[in-house]
């Protein structure tokens, strides 16, 4: 794949080129700058502003791709930081995510359709009368941005 005007090889694929201009505007737009995060506002502030950007997964900008990069790098360096998921290893994966909910301020609902349709085995999950299946641990992986084995 050769370069175009938009793209450039760089570490062995192929990269986009950005336009500074529109970046700054898009970081104005969600009154943004990019830095480690460090309180809670602040992550709350970019987990709003990469959800914003996931939802447009297919039609981001150059510009937005980047952001949504480096805000899912910056977000799971706090978490990790954060929450420090290996000393959760002997907790049971029902705890882990009643903690995971509680940090993002989520709701049992908020996991309906994400793990069941069903309320009633949703919270049998969250309560842990039901164990997570490995396609509901892939799921919530996903949805926390964490590995899956943490709920299995």
């Amino acid at each position: 794949m050769a370069a175009t005007d938009h793209t450039v090889k760089a570490i062995g694929k192929m990269i986009p080129i950005i336009s500074q201009e529109n970046y700054i505007e898009l970081l104005n737009q969600d009154s943004l700058i990019p830095k480690i995060i460090e309180t809670r506002q602040e992550y709350d502030h970019f987990l709003a502003v990469a959800e914003k950007l996931t939802s447009k997964k297919h039609t981001r900008t150059a510009e937005e791709t980047i952001l949504f990069r480096l805000l899912v790098k910056l977000i799971r360096d706090y978490e990790e930081k954060t929450y420090d998921l290996q000393k959760w290893s002997k907790t049971p994966p029902h705890l882990i995510l009643q903690h995971l909910m509680d940090a993002r301020g989520m709701k049992q609902v908020d996991l309906v359709g994400i793990l069941s349709p069903s309320r009633g085995l949703v919270s049998s999950i969250v309560n842990g009368k039901r164990s997570i299946s490995k396609a509901q641990a892939k799921k919530l992986g996903e949805l926390f941005n964490i590995s899956s084995s943490a709920f299995i």
